[in-house]
C-alpha cells in the first residue's frame, strides 16, 4: 500500500493536482522548500522534510534531503526483518513513493554566457540520490521522475491501493536513465569548462533485432532517438510486411531523405535502390509521379524502395501491379489502396510515416568507423548562392528544374551528377544520375547520359514521337539541367556534357581550374551556375 510520499520536483508542472489526488487516498506527504510551499498554498496539508530528518534544510538548500531517515525509509527492503527492526530503532518510517525532477542544468548551461558557478550550483544533488535509491528499491517503492506519469500512478492506486510491479519496473528503468542522461550532460560540460576535453556521450534506447545485418552472415539491430520528432524511420509506423534488415534501415532513410526537403505542393515519389535514388519524380497526381519516377529507371526499381510526399492512394497502388518494391513509405495509405497493397504480398513492408509538416530537430549525424566515431552537421540546404558564371545567361524559368536537381544530387553518393528534366508543366522528373564512381566524367557519359538514353528509349517506344529517337533525345537533353555534388577539376565534365547537348549546368564552383571550366562553358554556349554549396555524400 501507499502511505507515505516524498515529493520534491524542480519542475512544478502537475505537482499539486498529483498531490491534492495522493492527499485523497489518506497518503501522507514529505516535501521540500519550493515544492512545500507551492502545496500549502494550494491547501494540502505538507510535512517539511526537515521534520523528518530533525536537521533544518542546510548551506542555502545544498543539504536537506541526504540523511539516513529520508534514504533509510526508501531503501529499507520490507521483506528484510532485520531492516524492519532496525528501522523501528532508528524511527525511520517508510517512504512508499518518491517522486523528484532534477534542477534544470541542461537549460542552465545551454544559455548564452552562463557563468562556470551557475552550471555547478544547478547540478542536483540529493535529487539523484533519491531517485536512484527509490529505483534500486523499485519492488516495494514508486519512482517518479517525470509529470507525465502522475496521473498513471494516480490511477493505479485509485484503483488498488498499490502501484503494480510492471508500472514501478517501468519508472524505474525510467528513473536511471534520467540520472544517467543528467550525469553524461554534466560530464560533457565540464570535461570541456574544467579540462577543455570535447566529449561525446549519445543515448539510443528500445533496441530491437534485425532480420539480419548487411550481409546474411551479420547480425543487426536497430536503436531508437527519442529525441528526433516528425517524419522518421523511427517514428514510423509499420502497417504490414515482414521485419528489416540492416540494408532495408539505409535504403529507406535516403529515400526519406531524397522526398522530405521538397515542397510539398506537388506529389512526390523516389525510387531507391542500394542506397542511391534510380528514380525521383514531382507529378500532378500521385500515380503520375509514381510512374514518371519508376520510368527513371525501370530496370533497377525491382526490388526497390518508395517514398511518397502524400498519401497513398488507391490508382498509385495499383500501379505496382506485377511490380516487385521491398517497401513503401508514406504519410498515410487509404483504405482502399492499404488492402490492395497488403494483398498484393505478405511481405510487402508498408511504413506510415508522421506528417511531413511536422520539423526535424535532428541536427548531427553520426558514423562510426572502427575506433571512433565521426560527427557531423546535418546537410541542410541546395546552395548558398546563385551565380551564372557563363556569357550565356541561365534562364530563370529554369530555376525550380534546377532545384529540384539539386535536392537530388545532394542524396546520391559522390561522385554524383543528375539529369533532371521537366516532363510536363511544373512537373519535374531525375531522367537519369550518375552515383559513386571515382571520377565525375564517368559519372556523366558512361552513367548518367548513358542511362538517360536508354529510360528515353522506353518512353519513345511508348509514346511513338514524330522523330527519331537521336533527335528526340536531343530536344530532350537540350531542355534538361545537370547538377554536379562537387566542382569541376577540369573542364572535361563541361565538354562531355555538351556533347550530349546539355546547356544548363550547375556546380558548387570552387576549382582552381574554375576559369578554365567557365571559359569552355562561354566557348561551347553553356550556361553555368555555381551555388557555392558541396554536396558529397560518402
Amino acid at each position: 500500500m501507499v502511505k507515505r510520499a516524498l515529493l520534491s520536483v524542480s519542475d512544478k508542472t502537475g505537482i499539486v493536482d498529483f498531490a491534492r489526488g495522493l492527499e485523497k487516498l489518506d497518503v501522507q506527504i514529505i516535501s521540500t522548500g519550493g515544492t512545500a510551499r507551492i502545496l500549502r498554498d494550494a491547501g494540502i496539508e505538507v510535512m517539511d522534510v526537515s521534520d523528518v530528518t530533525g536537521f533544518p534544510e542546510m548551506m542555502d538548500g545544498r543539504v536537506k534531503t541526504l540523511h539516513p531517515r529520508i534514504h533509510g525509509g526508501i531503501l529499507c527492503l520490507r521483506e528484510n526483518h532485520d531492516h524492519l527492526g532496525q528501522a523501528e530503532r532508528e524511527e525511520v518510517e517508510l517512504i512508499d513513493l518518491v517522486a523528484v525532477n532534477l534542477y534544470p542544468f541542461e537549460i542552465t548551461v545551454s544559455k548564452e554566457g552562463v557563468m562556470l558557478e551557475e552550471a555547478i550550483e544547478n547540478i542536483d544533488i540529493g535529487g539523484p540520490s533519491m531517485l536512484r535509491s527509490a529505483a534500486k528499491n523499485y519492488r516495494s517503492v514508486t519512482v517518479i521522475c517525470n509529470h507525465e506519469d502522475y496521473g498513471h500512478v494516480l490511477k493505479e492506486i485509485r484503483s488498488s491501493g498499490v502501484v503494480s510491479q510492471k508500472t514501478r519496473e517501468e519508472l524505474a528503468v525510467k528513473a536511471f536513465r534520467h540520472t544517467a542522461n543528467y550525469d553524461a550532460t554534466i560530464d560533457t560540460y565540464l570535461s570541456k569548462e574544467l579540462l577543455e576535453e570535447d566529449i561525446l556521450r549519445t543515448s539510443f534506447n528500445e533496441g530491437v533485432t534485425l532480420r539480419y545485418g548487411e550481409n546474411w552472415h551479420q547480425e543487426a539491430k536497430f536503436y531508437k532517438d527519442n529525441n528526433v520528432t516528425g517524419p522518421s524511420l523511427a517514428n514510423a509506423k509499420q502497417l504490414h510486411g515482414k521485419d528489416f534488415s540492416y540494408n532495408n534501415y539505409i535504403d529507406a532513410d535516403n529515400a526519406l531523405q531524397t522526398v522530405k526537403e521538397l515542397s510539398h505542393e506537388k506529389p512526390a515519389v523516389v525510387v531507391v535502390k542500394h542506397n542511391n535514388p534510380c528514380g525521383f519524380a514531382t507529378g500532378n497526381t500521385l500515380k503520375k509521379a509514381l510512374s514518371t519516377a519508376w520510368d527513371g529507371d525501370p530496370i533497377s526499381a525491382y526490388g526497390s524502395i518508395i517514398c511518397s510526399n502524400t498519401v497513398f492512394d488507391l490508382k498509385a497502388a495499383e500501379f505496382l501491379s506485377g511490380k516487385f518494391v521491398e517497401i513503401i513509405l508514406a504519410p498515410g495509405f487509404e483504405h482502399d489502396a492499404l488492402e490492395y497493397l497488403k494483398n498484393k504480398s505478405s511481405n510487402l513492408r508498408l511504413l506510415e510515416l508522421p506528417e511531413f509538416n511536422e520539423a526535424f530537430i535532428a541536427k548531427d549525424t553520426y558514423k562510426y568507423i572502427v575506433g571512433g566515431i565521426l560527427k557531423q552537421s546535418r546537410n541542410v540546404g541546395i546552395y548558398d548562392k546563385w551565380e551564372c558564371v557563363s556569357e550565356t545567361p541561365y534562364p530563370e524559368e529554369l530555376r525550380s528544374l534546377s532545384e529540384f536537381s539539386l535536392h537530388a544530387c545532394k542524396c546520391v553518393k559522390s561522385n554524383a551528377v543528375t539529369l533532371a528534366y521537366e516532363y510536363e508543366e511544373g512537373c519535374y522528373m531525375m531522367l537519369a544520375m550518375g552515383a559513386g564512381q571515382p571520377n565525375r566524367v564517368d559519372s556523366i557519359r558512361k552513367l548518367a547520359v548513358t542511362k538517360a538514353r536508354e529510360n528515353l528509349q522506353v518512353v519513345y517506344d511508348r509514346e511513338k514521337p514524330d522523330m527519331s529517337f537521336d533527335e528526340y533525345c536531343q530536344d530532350v537533353f537540350s531542355k534538361c539541367v545537370m547538377a554536379s555534388d562537387a566542382f569541376f577539376p577540369f573542364d572535361d565534365s563541361v565538354i562531355y556534357a555538351n556533347e550530349s547537348g546539355i546547356k544548363y549546368i550547375l556546380s558548387p564552383g570552387g576549382s582552381i581550374r574554375d576559369d578554365e571550366v567557365i571559359a569552355t562553358a562561354d566557348k561551347l554556349g553553356v550556361s553555368l551556375v555555381f551555388t557555392g554549396m558541396r554536396h558529397f555524400l560518402h
